[in-house]
């Protein structure tokens, strides 16, 4: 994500939505600190909704209007019909907006799952992902369009892959049918799904010394983790002990975790600051 540049097109392909809300959140968060116009079209959830997922990613709203989310139905499906003429018209004015009103460029965030509605022909999204690309000649816009793997077919998955300059996705460091480890982008640190035990503390410990070494408190993230043993409890307890000075672990997990935590001694360092994760048994 960090690697993005104005210019840029790129693919968001996933299967997991709190990683997309994640990578979203954390494209937003960078494209309001260098002074860009933020546009999100969302399909999934709702504008509040959404705005609500980038709060509790810290991404706060902004005055002025620098951040616009709209929805799909509003903005693709006006009268029931879409084309790809009339979306990459809607981008080419707020193209020309952002450059009016003195934002450093415009960037765009779209959640592309209308393409899957009956009243969406799947051929104007391929006519859209072809001759969109000459908005990006002048290196003023970046945009990242959004692919649900669950939604979209494995051809027109194929299709968006190479129409995409760019692909983004979160680092995975562990991944099976019991366990996915993965890097969260906003608040930056980790994610933890599944169950965790001893066998895979070599991969939990890679996970957080990438964390450490990005800087800034770490945001640890096991609230769909519905099992850990002592040895993983003890390994996030151990990479908050290294922590510098001024910097912060804080953890997101259900109860049963929570008391293993509690158990190795993690939850009692000045460091660690833990949240009950809300409706986590």
């Amino acid at each position: 994500m960090e690697d993005l540049r104005p210019g840029d097109h790129a693919c968001l392909t996933y299967s997991d939505a709190e990683e997309r809300l994640d990578i979203v959140a954390a494209f937003v968060r960078d494209g309001i600190g260098a002074g860009q116009k933020v546009v999100c079209f969302t399909d999934q959830s709702g504008p509040p909704d959404l705005a609500g997922e980038l709060a509790e990613r810290d991404v706060k709203p902004t005055d002025g209007g620098q951040l616009t989310i709209r929805d799909n139905d509003a903005a693709w499906l006006s009268g029931g019909q879409v084309s790809a003429a009339n979306m990459i018209e809607m981008l080419s004015v707020e193209l020309e907006a952002a450059h009016r009103d003195g934002y450093a460029g415009l960037r765009v965030t779209a959640d592309m799952c209308w393409a899957t509605r009956p009243v969406a022909a799947v051929d104007e999204l391929l006519v859209f992902e072809t001759r969109v690309a000459d908005l990006f000649a002048e290196g003023r816009l970046i945009a990242v369009c959004q692919y649900d793997r669950q939604r979209f077919d494995h051809v027109t998955l194929a299709f968006a892959a190479k129409a995409h300059a760019r692909a983004v996705a979160a680092a995975v460091y562990h991944e099976d049918p019991l366990l996915r480890i993965c890097r969260q982008h906003a608040p930056p640190g980790i994610r933890l799904a599944g169950e965790i035990d001893y066998r895979r503390v070599p991969e939990l410990n890679h996970a957080l010394a990438e964390a450490l070494r990005l800087g800034g408190d770490i945001h640890v993230n096991l609230a769909h983790l519905t099992f850990m043993d002592a040895a993983a409890a003890a390994a996030i307890g151990q990479a908050a002990l290294s922590l510098q000075p001024g910097r912060a672990m804080a953890i997101v997990c259900g109860r049963a975790v929570r008391k293993v935590l509690d158990l190795v001694g993690a939850t009692d360092q000045p460091a660690v600051r833990v949240r009950l994760a809300h409706g986590r048994p």
